[in-house]
């Protein structure tokens, strides 16, 4: 099994700035992709930024700009530098990963979510 662990989130006014980390441990083999995902009650989830293990990135429209995804590879760690936060920002974020396990199990896991909240 993978475990994600988040940290980081909070409340912050509009403007300001947080960094949420994402640790995965457990039986891992290869990790794949990392990514953040949010999602606002009512809503689907949504993809904020991914991180393949070769260092390309992706961003949501929305936060380009704004928000930079990086990992550290040897910690299995994902981080996410957001920026310039917005009331609109607010949301629980999700690390998500797509690893292979050391049984050889591919798959995607998620990470149990931190509340950001963009207030003032």
């Amino acid at each position: 099994q993978v475990q994600l662990v988040e940290s980081g989130g909070g409340m912050v006014q509009p403007g300001g700035s947080l960094r949420l980390s994402c640790a995965a441990s457990g039986s891992i083999s290869v990790i794949y992709t990392m990514a953040w995902y949010r999602q606002v009650p009512g809503n689907q989830r949504e993809l904020v930024a991914t991180a393949t293990s070769g260092g390309s990135t992706t961003y949501a429209d929305s936060v380009k700009g704004r928000f930079t995804i990086s990992r550290d590879n040897a910690k299995n760690t994902v981080y996410l530098q957001m920026n310039s936060l917005k009331p609109e920002d607010t949301a629980v974020y999700y690390c998500n990963t797509y690893a292979l396990t050391n049984w050889g199990r591919r798959g995607e896991y998620w990470g149990q979510g931190t509340q950001v909240t963009v207030s003032s």
